[in-house]
């Protein structure tokens, strides 16, 4: 029964207020299409309209362009199939493998193919076989478009900033939790399994960039043809930059430390002397990526604590041990850290 109730079960509701606006436009669709045409039940246009009402006002459009045109060449079907032969069962199934078959050849999206399919067998279901009646039908279903475009459109549109706002925050807390795990690593002894919980929680990170650059993606999809996307649109484009031109590399560098860390450890490390240096250096490595997705907690008694830490680079003496090429590799790796969170070029190029 889970299985037969996941198949149909979305993982969340639609948004209340996408619900309510869709309720509206169908009730304005179906009492323009009552006035204008003369119809006692405007169904097109109520199907249009459940239709185009989507999450964001460019989806809408997209969606009531595809909705208009699918009709279109489906009542044109319909007309003319009903124009050469009598209505009829197998004059039905005709008419639906032709628009399948044009759908086809013509290589429209699979909404434009349901669309086709769906207006030819209703106007012919519903016994319209003239010109006139397939024609009313044509604006019936822009009636409902347009009521659908128009309500998502001007009753507050849909915004989608928040949830991408919120995955950056996620990506930022957990990269900046992966340098205070790196940095705990660095002073206490790890067992064997210790270690592969390390790997395993750098290694989400990747999954975790991907949602975000996926929000911020859809967070911008729903600024066009917006009302409301002009004053959400710099703070988009600020959140993408840090995506790409920070934490993005940021989260390559810590995946490749955390690697090199698995890979060369052993328990003398914690033994060296400069490893308290090195493991603060990852907690202000912390520090500065909180810092940079607002998610530090800044207090003002001390006036240093929204100030970036890693203001200078770290000079440490060489390790006593067999551990130097490590070292050469963190702090390699901690140096282009800090150049990516201070904007500047690393001087790799």
């Amino acid at each position: 029964m889970r299985a037969i109730l996941t198949t149909f079960r979305a993982k969340k509701r639609l948004p209340l207020l996408q619900v309510a606006k869709t309720a509206v436009a169908i009730a304005i669709a179906w009492l323009l299409s009552v006035a204008l045409l003369q119809v006692e039940m405007p169904i097109f246009a109520a199907i249009a309209t459940v239709i185009v009402v989507a999450p964001s006002v460019n989806q809408t459009f997209a969606k009531g362009i595809e909705r208009t045109i699918g009709v279109l060449i489906g009542v044109a079907i319909a007309a003319g199939m009903s124009a050469l032969f009598p209505t009829s069962g197998p004059m039905v199934l005709a008419t639906t493998a032709v628009a399948l078959l044009l759908a086809w050849v013509l290589r429209v999206t699979p909404g434009a193919l349901n669309q086709m399919v769906i207006s030819a067998m209703l106007v012919l279901a519903l016994g319209g076989t003239t010109p006139f009646y397939a024609l009313d039908r044509v604006i019936e279903t822009i009636i409902g478009a347009a009521s659908g475009f128009a309500i998502n459109a001007l009753v507050v549109p849909p915004v989608l900033v928040g949830p991408a706002r919120e995955q950056l925050r996620l990506l930022g807390t957990e990269v900046a939790a992966t340098f205070d795990r790196l940095a705990g690593t660095l002073l206490a002894r790890q067992r064997p399994a210790d270690l592969q919980a390390l790997m395993i929680e750098a290694r989400l990170l990747r999954p975790m960039r991907d949602r975000a650059e996926t929000s911020i993606d859809t967070a911008l999809e729903s600024l066009r043809m917006n009302p409301r996307g002009r004053r959400h649109r710099d703070e988009l484009e600020a959140m993408q930059a840090l995506l790409d031109d920070r934490l993005s590399p940021i989260v390559t560098q810590v995946i490749g430390m955390t690697r090199a860390l698995v890979d060369q450890y052993d328990e003398s490390i914690v033994e060296e002397d400069t490893m308290p240096a090195l493991a603060e250096e990852f907690r202000r490595a912390a520090h500065d990526v909180r810092l940079a997705v607002h998610v530090a907690e800044v207090d003002p008694t001390p006036m240093t604590s929204a100030i970036p830490a890693l203001t200078s680079p770290l000079r440490l003496r060489p390790p006593n041990s067999d551990h130097w090429i490590l070292f050469g590799s963190l702090m390699e790796d901690l140096r282009r850290i800090r150049a990516e969170l201070r904007g500047e070029d690393d001087g790799d190029d």
